[in-house]
């Protein structure tokens, strides 16, 4: 009985502070690869990218090993827009970067990311319920969550296939910048599983 209450408030403490499209972004205080603190408050009046990131992954290594993703980073974070690759990875799992192994990653992968954030503990993640790698968020100025899921519309660990997919991270900042509705607000995400 005591093992089945146990589990039903893991449950229940997971769904209640899972991140949903429409409402607001949980709160997260993280380090970054150079020793830096981040919160997301820290960001209000600005669009933010959370990027869940495993640099082992095929499904990461399929946007990264082309140059998508540090593409992707570079034009919005030139646009003023916060992106922030986030490691939720367990130390011992696979995807675990130390600060000075996340350090040598951004400058070896040529990231424009705004910072590489360490969640070791896996908290950030699960507060919003990332469950792969590359999962992706959008949050408005206002804190609010405006897209939930994958990166675009083609769930294999192909590069060739980034040319004929639909981005929707691309989608959900082009739209919210021009101040009109994202059109697809949620999708599945897919990848590797996060290894918390």
């Amino acid at each position: 009985m005591r093992l089945l209450s146990l589990f039903l408030v893991t449950i229940l403490s997971v769904s209640v502070f899972a991140a949903k499209v429409g409402e607001k972004a949980p709160e997260f205080s993280l380090v970054d690869h150079n020793g830096k603190a981040h919160k997301l408050a820290d960001f209000k009046g600005k669009y933010v990218v959370l990027e869940w990131f495993n640099h082992e992954c095929p499904f990461v290594k399929k946007h990264y090993s082309v140059g998508n993703m540090q593409k992707l980073q570079k034009e919005y974070t030139g646009k003023n827009v916060v992106w922030l690759s986030i490691i939720s990875s367990a130390k011992g799992k696979q995807g675990h970067l130390t600060a000075e192994q996340a350090k040598a990653k951004y400058k070896e992968l040529g990231m424009a990311a705004t910072a590489i954030l360490l969640d070791e503990s896996g908290a950030a993640g699960k507060a919003y319920s990332a469950k792969v790698t590359p999962h992706m968020y959008v949050i408005n100025p206002e804190g609010v969550l405006v897209y939930n899921g994958a990166i675009d519309s083609n769930d294999s660990s192909d590069s060739k296939d980034i040319a004929t997919s639909t981005n929707y991270v691309t989608d959900a900042l082009t739209a919210s910048l021009k101040g009109e509705k994202i059109k697809m607000a949620q999708s599945k995400p897919y990848g590797c599983g996060v290894k918390y």
